[in-house]
């Protein structure tokens, strides 16, 4: 909520949220919590969230320990709702890609959270035009994530030796 809490007020502005796709949101492995999921109650609040039809919660997946959760925050879901915020999904391997390709181009090793935002900027920055201007939060920093990298993409490890100086 951070980054978008400054612009609530500007509706000229565009904001998107993005959730962890896991191996994809066609398969229950998965924490694609808005874009899968259902408006339920989990720990007191009315949220969206994975569960079952019966109301019992589903288990989330996610490469990113901090994404991993079954539910989303009140604030996301109003957000959803009132249109205010679009929200997408990105693989585990989508953003596993944008880590890597994030320290290549500009020697930064992103949080894998982080990373799923990275992934769809790459995504969109293609269809906008070359004035408008995407902002991205970095959350973290990915060391702590190397070895989730390291058994996500083994032949990838190299590649965080290379920045844009040396490539």
């Amino acid at each position: 909520m951070g980054l978008f809490a400054h612009f609530l007020d500007k509706p000229s502005v565009k904001m998107r949220g993005v959730e962890a796709g896991g191996e994809g949101v066609d398969t229950p492995h998965h924490a694609a919590t808005i874009g899968a999921g259902q408006v339920g109650v989990l720990h007191g609040s009315k949220s969206y969230l994975l569960q079952e039809p019966s109301g019992q919660v589903k288990e989330a997946h996610s490469i990113s320990a901090g994404l991993d959760y079954p539910g989303v925050g009140p604030e996301h879901s109003w957000l959803n709702d009132s249109g205010r915020v679009t929200y997408v999904s990105i693989t585990d391997k989508q953003a596993v890609d944008a880590c890597f390709e994030l320290s290549r181009l500009e020697g930064i090793l992103p949080a894998l959270e982080s990373a799923h935002a990275i992934a769809d900027a790459l995504r969109v920055a293609p269809t906008l035009d070359p004035s408008q201007i995407i902002i991205v939060n970095l959350s973290g920093r990915g060391d702590k994530d190397l070895g989730t990298l390291l058994k996500a993409a083994p032949e990838r490890m190299q590649d965080l030796n290379r920045t844009k100086e040396n490539a």
